[in-house]
């Protein structure tokens, strides 16, 4: 088997090419069934968040490298020509797929480093693929270590304390653009898991005046009551947007909710100042080209660069013990991957050593000492070597395991299985002629 990994975040490509090939809930489970109708006997676990996609796979190593094959499936199913994204790709085997993956789930790899929200992201798509059955043998075992290795790394560091997330950071944002954010009028558009986040580090700010919209009006009804703040439907977005000073938008949609041609007449019935808009959902919800707009000071994801830096900066001790930590789980996973089949090997090999021996036992009971009386004794006698034989055989592979990994040793009784299926072979062949 081989694991693999094919995607693209932050780091290797801007948010324009990462909402492209965003997949929202519905896209996710339908991507799932596709790819598990498309690869028949793979497994597979997709992740889709506001600054990464990946395909994490697992597969037999007969069917040889799949990575182009997971790019041409992004491809077919966001209907974008491969050649406008895929030099943003990453792909990681083996190993490198296991030390990712951990990396990825404790938080040491995200934009905001040690967050914890995308730990719930990795839980919440492990789970939608156990739920169409597209998960196996080893991505469970993979994606549990790496709900381990998180734990171990934020009980082990500091690096998940204070404002971890990227809504933390987009308040930060704000308070760093506007004069007195407890004064202002926020808008925070969407009440998922982002939205809730932004509320709680804006009361953290002293903001008095939020308003929560969503398109499901019972949810920010129930958000909005938790924390003590407004909550309007979603009709009433355009309205807001006059009397907001700043607008946090974290709506999943999968089109703009504003282009720039109508929002110019929103902007034009605004008696208020200048429209602060930090926008960190991916696909993003205001065009782009609203930013050009007179009065209009629009953020996406990727401006907030420079306030995750000073948290790279601060948390960087941290982080190097976090990977510390993800380099020795990442190791005892593979100590598992490699050993996983020397049982399944060695119960083979007494499998070939007991046919060896019966076949030996049949050319000697022949003619004459066919009835021999003594046959039983024999049988057994013959029974207990080969046991004895086994055991020793074993052992040694238990010695390769701990002197030179399980790896090494897996190799070594593959080898032995392999050679007693040649001698069991050359009796069938020899056996054949004969007759």
């Amino acid at each position: 088997m081989i694991i693999t990994v094919v995607g693209l975040n932050h780091k290797t490509a801007p948010v324009g090419i990462r909402e492209r090939l965003a997949f929202d809930s519905e896209q996710l489970l339908q991507g799932l069934r596709e790819l598990k109708d498309k690869f028949d006997g793979f497994e597979f676990v997709l992740l889709s968040t506001c600054n990464r996609t990946e395909i994490y796979c697992a597969a037999a190593l007969s069917e040889g490298p799949i990575a182009d094959r997971l790019a041409n499936f992004f491809s077919d199913f966001h209907k974008i020509p491969l050649n406008d994204f895929k030099d943003f790709l990453y792909t990681y085997e083996g190993k490198d797929t296991v030390r990712h993956l951990l990396t990825v789930a404790s938080g040491l790899d995200s934009m905001v480093l040690g967050e914890t929200q995308i730990t719930n992201q990795v839980k919440d798509s492990y789970r939608l693929a156990c739920d169409v059955n597209s998960t196996g043998r080893i991505l469970n075992r993979l994606f549990h270590y790496a709900f381990t290795t998180s734990k171990k790394v934020h009980t082990g560091t500091s690096i998940s304390s204070g404002k971890v997330s990227v809504a933390g950071v987009a308040v930060r944002l704000a308070t760093k653009l506007f004069e007195d954010i407890s004064r202002a009028k926020v808008v925070v558009i969407g009440a998922g898991r982002t939205g809730r986040l932004l509320v709680q580090h804006l009361l953290q700010q002293d903001c008095k005046d939020i308003t929560i919209i969503n398109r499901s009006y019972e949810r920010a009804v129930e958000k909005a009551n938790s924390f003590g703040v407004k909550a309007q439907k979603w009709q009433q977005l355009e309205q807001l947007l006059l009397e907001a000073d700043i607008a946090i938008a974290s709506a999943s949609t999968r089109q703009y909710l504003f282009r720039k041609e109508p929002f110019k007449k929103i902007m034009n019935r605004r008696k208020h100042g200048p429209l602060l808009i930090i926008d960190i959902a991916v696909p993003r919800n205001f065009e782009p080209a609203i930013n050009e707009i007179e009065n209009v000071h629009l953020y996406s994801i990727d401006d907030l660069s420079a306030v995750v830096q000073e948290n790279i900066k601060a948390r960087r001790k941290q982080s190097a013990t976090g990977i510390d930590i993800v380099q020795k789980e990442a190791a005892n996973f593979m100590d598992w991957f490699n050993a996983r089949d020397i049982g399944r090997l060695i119960g083979q090999m007494q499998e070939r050593f007991t046919q060896i021996s019966r076949d030996e036992l049949e050319r000697f009971f022949v003619g004459k000492r066919r009835d021999a009386s003594y046959r039983s004794a024999m049988e057994a006698m013959v029974k207990r070597i080969v046991n004895k034989m086994l055991h020793c055989v074993v052992k040694n592979i238990n010695t390769v395991a701990k002197e030179h990994g399980p790896g090494e040793a897996a190799k070594l009784a593959g080898t032995i299985v392999q050679h007693a299926e040649e001698i069991v072979a050359e009796t069938i062949e020899k056996n054949d002629n004969s007759e």
